[in-house]
């Protein structure tokens, strides 16, 4: 796959395409996505994903924007996976904004693009006002000679897989249900900065990390079991996200204590993978309790990332 901005040489068999900001690239839209790889094969075409950044409320109404399920440094390699050709990334300006889908069927996907058949979600909408409905599509496609072609939906555990589905779970600190639905572990990363020390005082040194992505969406603070990564390093470890009440003047924070491992991870980019909630933060009435408490939390996450617990939504 190769990052490209239009307008994409794709030669006179032109390319199947489908449009939207696939944040979080869960089970609906790999489930989209692979119906463009499949359509592009069997008829020599080349497969296309056309989508926005910033993602498109920030523009229309900034106020309900979502917090991110993906930047768009996170989404580039999910997409690669995927078996897709190209990726183009559009900024979403007013301008852009205020296209009418057939405008944006023509200046855009076939114009630029070249495309020669349109897959769309069950659900979704682009143009002027979300008005490029599939029933509208195979209107103008009718008109201007293109094909469009609708996925349903994935359904799991009776409901459809949805972004903002996935946002819901994650929170309510339901982050092994929202790994399901996005067929990996809720992440996040950033660099690893100095902090207050106290960890490394009780005997649980952490790694602080200062997220990156200014959009990005944290799940509900608790205590959670999961994993860091640092290049290909992966290590369990139990994860602190939010207030530190135990200890006056600290503020909120993103931290995880590697299990079993010591050294200085300082300056390094560390991804950090949800897998289990534990419990929720509470204040202790002293030191020694937390420091008890914490031992027990070990316990339960080294539990419940090797299989035992029935939460972990990592392999």
């Amino acid at each position: 796959m190769r990052l490209e901005g239009p307008p994409l040489e794709l030669g006179p068999a032109g390319a199947v395409v489908t449009v939207g900001t696939f944040d979080g690239v869960h089970l609906g839209h790999r489930k989209v996505l692979a119906e463009i790889v499949q359509r592009s094969r069997s008829s020599g075409r080349n497969s296309v994903l056309v989508t926005f950044d910033p993602h498109p409320l920030k523009v229309i109404r900034p106020e309900q924007a979502p917090p991110l399920l993906t930047t768009l440094e996170e989404k580039i390699p999910l997409l690669e996976q995927t078996g897709i050709d190209y990726l183009c990334v559009l900024p979403f300006t007013p301008t852009l904004r205020a296209y009418s889908a057939r405008r944006f069927a023509t200046d855009v996907l076939l114009e630029l693009v070249g495309m020669r058949e349109l897959v769309m979600g069950y659900d979704h909408g682009f143009g002027r006002g979300r008005e490029g409905s599939p029933d509208t599509m195979r209107e103008i496609g009718g008109e201007l000679g293109f094909e469009v072609d609708v996925v349903d939906a994935v359904v799991v555990d009776g409901e459809p897989v949805s972004s903002s589905r996935v946002r819901g779970l994650l929170s309510e600190g339901r982050v092994a249900e929202a790994g399901r639905l996005l067929a990996r572990p809720y992440s996040l990363h950033g660099i690893v900065e100095a902090g207050a020390h106290q960890g490394r005082r009780l005997g649980f040194p952490t790694a602080n990390v200062r997220v990156a992505g200014a959009d990005k969406m944290l799940p509900r603070g608790g205590i959670y079991a999961g994993y860091g990564s640092v290049g290909e390093i992966r290590l369990p470890g139990l994860i602190h996200l939010g207030p530190r009440p135990t200890f006056a003047g600290l503020g909120p924070s993103v931290e995880i204590h590697l299990l079993d491992w010591s050294g200085d991870l300082y300056g390094h980019d560390l991804r950090v993978e949800f897998c289990g909630w534990l419990r929720e933060i509470v204040a202790f009435d002293s030191v020694e309790a937390l420091v008890d408490q914490m031992h027990r939390d070990a316990e339960a996450g080294r539990a419940l990332l090797s299989g035992a617990g029935s939460q972990s939504a990592c392999a």
